[in-house]
């Protein structure tokens, strides 16, 4: 894997890797889902754009939503 991040469309889990790559797919999985939760006004503006808990993928635009508001992995 390589340092330079693109916006594109990101698996669930493939995403939470890129920012938690040295735990378990499943632990980072939960860890970016709490950030997620806990970083101010990021899960509306997610929803406002179509995003729901049961989609395996974020859109590129839900991408960079979540770097505007967490940064970049």
């Amino acid at each position: 894997m390589t340092n330079e991040f693109k916006v594109r469309c990101y698996g669930r889990r493939e995403l939470a890797m890129r920012y938690c790559p040295d735990i378990a797919p499943a632990s980072a999985h939960k860890k970016f889902n709490l950030w997620i939760d806990r970083c101010p006004g990021l899960l509306d503006s997610l929803r406002q754009v179509g995003y729901t808990t049961k989609q395996r993928q974020f859109t590129p635009h839900q991408v960079q939503l979540i770097v505007n508001a967490i940064g970049e992995p």
